[in-house]
């Protein structure tokens, strides 16, 4: 197994980014496998979604419905309504594996591979990618 790990710099509003470029550059020269995608921290998962047409948008919408800012959670360290972080990942696994044949990530024609972060304390994240050859 090749494993790396990539640094992301998210910001203070919540934010899916894209990692698709960097998966793709990831795996190339590869053969068949399998590509591990993995964000170590409790406050943040991995999604494969459309973005870019709305779909980012609508997923952090709903977040926030299901998961308000409010002084409802029990975890209450950090800025206001961070509890909600922590429960994030129970939704959104901090992890996704994708195949991969002769080099290429075998996404949909619209699937992107992306980091969802809703902790605005933390600036930066790792995500690491493992590659498993099959």
């Amino acid at each position: 197994m090749r494993s790396d790990v990539i640094q992301v710099r998210t910001g203070r509003r919540a934010t899916v980014h894209d990692l698709t470029g960097d998966c793709e550059r990831f795996v190339a020269g590869e053969s068949d496998g399998l590509l591990n995608v993995f964000v170590p921290h409790a406050t943040a998962g991995i999604a494969v979604l459309e973005t870019g047409a709305g779909s980012d948008e609508d997923l952090l919408a709903i977040l926030d419905r299901l998961l308000p800012t409010d002084d409802r959670w029990r975890h209450r360290h950090g800025s206001p309504g961070h509890g909600r972080d922590h429960v994030l990942p129970a939704l959104l696994a901090p992890h996704a594996t994708i195949p991969v044949l002769g080099g290429r990530i075998q996404l949909g024609t619209w699937q992107s591979i992306c980091l969802v972060d809703t902790n605005v304390d933390n600036l930066e994240r790792e995500v690491r990618l493992s590659f498993l050859t099959g």
